[in-house]
């Protein structure tokens, strides 16, 4: 186990210039493993009994040795090669979402105020924090399915800090729903063909052009989403008589979706699908319709009745099966534990990075008033909050990483002697362990199991950089 930690570390290797800077990456990324508290960076100086180099630790997220793209795209290289990948026919499917993580600090940049979209009455209904996008891949064996995560970048709020670029180097310009598309795009370009799942709030003209932007030459990713019980579509116009005067039609009759469950009601099939593990008997309707005010895109929208439950789905892809759309957007929940994972398992979210440069958050400010950081011209201070934000996204970086090294292990090693003794569990619902399962164990073995293997580079670094003013037979992986 710790040996395929250290190979998938070791991968990374090329992506630093500086050897140092590596070194910190590899001890970072197995102290979100080891560490047993959230309590920002220093939960990693605990876990790993490390010397109080601080400063340094933290000066990891701010350094220039790395970058989040070529980061991203080693790791999406990673999972491809070690994971069991999830695919509808010859489609890789990934799964796209948003979350929001509460921040009350007055000098991290980022920070706005957002709307919770959730029902639980537990949550306030806004909250001041971040709002990251996040992708991750679908991967499967003996019946457990994990969503790996993949990709999770800063998604609102930091328009004008990436606007103080040059116009023709301004990115991250657009809307959460865009930069989603975009984002996912990216990461689906490492894969191949690919489905991406979407939940409903996705399906809008700008989320289509986008798509339809991103998808040139020879690749093209497809969306598989769900309809809002007010959408409307159309029928394709009716052919063109030659010789008749005036401009063609652009679609034909209108059509309530919810409306077609009465409607068409007799021309509803029956058939049983695999629904959030279970088997369900659904009954469903498939007709392919235009849709988006002055776009009318072609695409196809699958009616389901399940459980006295009704839902319209829908699909860019007007080839794709009926039933494979239904089964497909079961899966979408995947993501939803996969982030729950990350705030509770590996703590992802809980860093504490500002800047003294960053104007003080103002929770009164009017929609009207000026934005205080656009307002920022001298290039220090813009640099500054620039490293901040690269700070946030490498600490999330780094969680993703850990999120997925958990759910790599569970799917290499559940069943061998390695995972045998776990955690007691009352009830057991899978032969391959959670990620909680496996975090747990690594908290309470990882000296153990580095100890096993003294030879291993990531040993080295981690032994490099523990207390040395101390026995070693009281400190360190020694002990």
């Amino acid at each position: 186990m710790v040996k395929f930690v250290n190979d998938v570390l070791m991968d990374f290797r090329p992506c630093f210039s500086r050897k140092a800077t590596f070194d910190w990456f590899c001890v970072i990324i197995v102290g979100f493993l080891a560490r047993t508290d959230s309590l920002g960076v220093t939960s990693i100086i605990r876990a790993l009994l490390l010397s109080a180099d601080y400063m340094g630790l933290i000066g990891f997220f701010r350094s220039s040795a790395w970058s989040l793209e070529t980061l991203s795209t080693k790791w999406c290289a990673l999972v491809r090669r070690y994971a069991p990948i999830v695919k509808c026919g010859d489609a890789v499917v990934i799964v796209g979402d948003g979350v929001k993580e509460s921040k009350e600090g007055r000098r991290m940049p980022g920070v706005k105020r957002l709307h919770q979209e959730s029902g639980n009455s537990s949550k306030a209904d806004y909250i001041w924090g971040h709002l990251f996008g996040g992708v991750g891949v679908l991967a499967e064996r003996s019946g457990k399915t994990f969503c790996i995560p993949l990709a999770l970048m800063l998604q609102d709020g930091v328009k004008a800090i990436f606007g103080w670029d040059k116009p023709e180097q301004r990115k991250r310009q657009g809307s959460h729903v865009t930069e989603m598309i975009e984002m996912a795009h990216n990461v689906a370009s490492h894969f191949g063909k690919t489905i991406l799942l979407l939940d409903r709030a996705f399906l809008s003209v700008p989320a289509l052009l986008k798509l339809d932007e991103c998808s040139t030459g020879d690749f093209i990713m497809h969306i598989v989403t769900k309809a809002k019980s007010n959408c409307t579509a159309y029928h394709f116009p009716p052919e063109r008589k030659v010789g008749t005067r005036g401009a063609p039609r652009k679609k034909g009759a209108s059509v309530k979706l919810f409306g077609l469950f009465s409607s068409v009601k007799d021309e509803f099939l029956s058939a049983e699908v695999t629904l959030y593990g279970k088997s369900e008997d659904i009954r469903y309707y498939c007709v392919d319709l235009l849709w988006g005010k002055k776009l009318y895109k072609p695409l196809r929208f699958v009616l389901v009745e399940y459980n006295r439950a009704q839902a319209v789905l829908v699909s860019t892809d007007l080839s794709i099966d009926p039933l494979d759309i239904v089964q497909l957007y079961g899966r979408r929940f995947g993501i939803e534990v996969m982030f729950r994972e990350m705030k509770q398992v590996t703590a992802g979210f809980a860093y504490r990075f500002w800047s003294k440069s960053m104007p003080k958050l103002n929770r009164f400010k009017k929609k009207t008033d000026p934005d205080p950081v656009e307002q920022i011209k001298d290039k220090k201070a813009q640099k500054r909050i620039r490293l901040a934000v690269k700070a946030i996204e490498g600490f999330a970086f780094c969680a993703t990483v850990a999120t997925g090294l958990l759910q790599l292990i569970s799917l290499q090693f559940s069943g061998t002697t390695e995972l045998d003794n776990l955690r007691y569990l009352r009830t057991y619902r899978n032969s391959v362990a959670s990620e909680a399962t496996v975090a747990d164990f690594l908290r309470k073995n990882i000296s153990f199991l580095l100890l096993l293997h003294p030879s291993l580079p990531l040993t080295k670094i981690i032994s490099a950089k523990q207390h040395r003013h101390k026995a070693p037979a009281d400190v360190g992986i020694a002990a």
